[in-house]
Parts: C-alpha cells; sequence; structure tokens
C-alpha cells in the first residue's frame, strides 16, 4: 500500500467508495468523477503504479474480474456498450498512479468516441517504420 495513494486510502477503507466488487486481490467502484452513468474503476488493492508491474498471477485474476464485471455493469445501466481502457503512466493522463481501468458504459447518441480519438494527431508511418516499431517489440 502507498499512504499517499487515494485508491489506497479507499482500499483501506478511509475514503468511502460505492463499491461494485470486493475479493482478496480486487476492487471495483464507481468513479467519483463519471463519464457516464455506471462508470466503474476496477483496481488490484495491491499497490502498483503501472499495468506491466502487475505480478503475473495477480493480472490474471485482475483481468478475470475486468472481464467478468464489464457485462455487469453495462446490464446495470442497460447499456448496449461500453469502452473499456487504461490509463498508463503520467503522459498518458493517469492521475492516479495505481493501476485502474475504467469500464464506461455508452448509450447510443452520447456524444462519445472511440479509443482512436484518445490519442491526438495520427503518424503518417511507412511500411519500413512499421516494420521497424514491430522488430522492436517482438525483440524487447
Amino acid at each position: 500500500m502507498s499512504a499517499d495513494c487515494i485508491f489506497c486510502q479507499i482500499v483501506d477503507g478511509e475514503i468511502p467508495s460505492y463499491t461494485v466488487h470486493e475479493d482478496d486481490d480486487v476492487l471495483a467502484f464507481l468513479d467519483a468523477n463519471p463519464l457516464a452513468r455506471g462508470h466503474t474503476l476496477v483496481i488490484p488493492k495491491a499497490h502498483h503504479e503501472r499495468l506491466q508491474d502487475l505480478p503475473a498471477d495477480l493480472a490474471a485474476d485482475y483481468f478475470g474480474t475486468l472481464h467478468d464485471l464489464v457485462g455487469r455493469v453495462e446490464a446495470a445501466v442497460d447499456a448496449p456498450a461500453s469502452n473499456v481502457g487504461f490509463n498508463n503512466g503520467e503522459v498518458s493522463g493517469q492521475e492516479v498512479p495505481h493501476v485502474h481501468a475504467h469500464v464506461v458504459p455508452r448509450f447510443e447518441g452520447d456524444g462519445g468516441h472511440p479509443i482512436h480519438a484518445v490519442a491526438g494527431d495520427r503518424p503518417d508511418l511507412s511500411e519500413d517504420e512499421l516494420e521497424s516499431v514491430a522488430a522492436a517489440i517482438r525483440d524487447a
């Protein structure tokens, strides 16, 4: 746990939340500043800042819970769809340095956009650049 992390304080019960799921490793609660009715945050209880910091066993449990919750959130608010996303690191817009997934219910005509709208201007990459990036990822 991290004493100055708001999500760790929620896990410890120091800050109240509208909890929708809790087990030994994962907590899910309604976002205090929702983008839509039912906007839910899903966090590991253990403090890890970035997605790649999660140990493999915790990641498996975490994603299993996230998988289960997406349909439950949509059903609870009668949403036909949702966006599920992570801000992974400060530059991406991560405001709380504790892994958390956003499950944002989506509704017809809600004014929202697809996930591609989050990145701004798209780069114009040549096939050589694409192959170079792909090779770097494979080799990392």
